[in-house]
């Protein structure tokens, strides 16, 4: 192991003892693991340029400190007990001792905190986990499609991509999904492959949004977009929403962006009323602002017919679509999609190049074949009748145990209901009750009911829904 060690021969400190000083710091802040073995001293010696006697002393004082262990015949090695560690205490050490804090962007500045997904201790029901049921996808087609490929060894999939729109078949194959299946007007060439649909916002922020510009977002509405959209310096102008979708007519007049989620609200759950469709359309013409429609889990529709996206009712010059399939298939794939009016693919390819070039092109070559092949529309149907059930017990559930102290917002769609409780003891009494229960806080920028909670249903076996549900209801009213 050749390992990098500055020694300054400038200072009156000895050579020895700054390797000592060295090795010390990095098995202090964990850059050396214990257990680790250490460089011989002759490997050591001939690296650095110095005697082994000098490395043969800072190893001797190691030793007799405790930091190593040296098994005659087999090396040496980092203790695997130390006699004092705190993980990156000597990194951050000096740190401290370089000066002021260092200067951030703005875009940095206005980020707000990520919070890692809490792991759900054992016997706890877990209401508030988002996302599909991992054990109902096809995984041994999809390790077929991939296998396929990578026997295939075709050099365009291990290369740079020519360009960061992303791979022609996955594109001509979501063009054709979304003209069949949701009435979207666009070709595989308005198709921009991104890696989720949160890069897809990114995106859209840092090509369409300026310092100062008004966004408006729906109130509640997803915390990612609003957040995001701020953090470019936007001006935030929540647009409340009622049983009908957003409420259009309180659009601001000088907003350049509307970002809207018409086919299942998110999170309420109401769909976007015609009426409202045809404003909003209208209003972007008026006002030469965009709407940035994010169809996030249109898949999932359990009753009356099919609603056709906001995007496929007019001029689709005004209006951005974004996808991803990780509701659809499962969130690791990190693939979505936008489709763009003409005058803005050249734009958001470029942003995306500079981004990250391209999404992984092993995964999309996949895609494209399961969609092609039609297996992606076979798991849709599959998991609709699936979550259809699921949602029919947690609602059949919640009248049984709260009747009418238990209110359920929005259509019947996605993977999550929305629920108002009479009692908001409910929410509060839920972890101690052993369910994981989420509340509508997050998703509000003004101030939240105190009774709204997101249950989610999708990744929950029926009879956890109902015992979920029942612990809910212990003691309740």
């Amino acid at each position: 192991m050749r390992t990098p060690i500055i020694l300054d021969r400038r200072t009156p400190a000895p050579l020895h003892r700054q390797i000592y000083d060295e090795w010390r710091r990095g098995i202090l802040s964990g850059r050396f693991e214990p257990g680790q073995r250490m460089p011989s001293t002759r490997e050591l010696a001939t690296t650095l340029g110095v005697s082994r006697a000098t490395v043969t002393a800072a190893y001797d004082q190691l030793v007799a400190e405790g930091y190593l262990d040296g098994h005659r015949g087999s090396g040496t090695y980092v203790c695997r007990e130390l006699p004092e560690r705190t993980p990156g205490a000597v990194t951050e050490a000096v740190e401290r001792r370089g000066g002021p804090p260092l200067r951030l962007s703005g875009f940095a500045a206005r980020l707000g905190p990520v919070r890692p997904r809490p792991v759900t201790p054992a016997g706890v029901i877990d209401l508030s986990s988002s996302g599909p049921d991992f054990d109902l996808f096809p995984f041994a087609v999809w390790g077929r499609l991939v296998r396929r490929h990578v026997r295939r060894l075709s050099p365009g999939l291990f290369r740079y991509a020519r360009d960061g729109a992303g791979h022609q078949p996955l594109r001509e194959a979501i063009a054709s999904y979304l003209r069949r299946a949701r009435a979207v007007q666009c070709e595989a060439d308005r198709v921009v492959v991104v890696s989720g649909s949160q890069q897809a916002l990114d995106l859209c922020a840092r090509v369409l949004v300026e310092p100062g510009d008004e966004v408006a977002v729906e109130e509640p509405g997803y915390p990612g977009a609003r957040h995001l959209f701020a953090a470019v310096g936007a001006r935030i102008r929540p647009v409340p929403v009622d049983a009908d979708g957003a409420v259009v007519s309180a659009m601001p007049p000088a907003a350049r962006l509307a970002c809207v989620t018409p086919s299942h609200q998110f999170p309420l759950g109401v769909s976007l009323s015609l009426a409202r469709r045809l404003d909003l359309l209208a209003w972007a013409r008026a006002r030469q602002a965009l709407v940035i429609e994010d169809d996030y889990d249109s898949e999932f529709r359990y009753s009356g017919s099919p609603l056709p996206a906001l995007q496929g009712l007019g001029d689709s010059s005004r209006v951005v679509y974004l996808g991803t399939f990780s509701n659809a298939m499962f969130p690791g794939l990190r693939i979505g999609y936008v489709v763009l009016p003409t005058a803005l693919v050249e734009p958001f390819v470029r942003a995306k190049w500079y981004a990250d070039r391209h999404t992984a092109s092993l995964e999309q070559a996949a895609l494209a074949d399961f969609i092609r092949e039609g297996h992606f529309e076979q798991h849709i149907r599959r998991m609709r009748r699936t979550y259809k059930l699921r949602r029919e017990a947690l609602l059949e559930a919640l009248e049984r145990r709260f009747g009418g102290r238990a209110v359920i917002v929005g259509d019947a769609a996605g993977l999550h209901v929305v629920v108002r409780f009479a009692d908001a003891d409910v929410l509060r009494r839920a972890a101690r009750r052993g369910v994981a229960l989420a509340t509508t806080a997050a998703y509000y920028a003004t101030r939240a009911p105190r009774n709204e909670a997101v249950l989610r249903f999708a990744n929950l076996g029926i009879p956890a829904i109902r015992e979920g549900v029942r612990r809910l209801a212990r003691d309740a009213g």
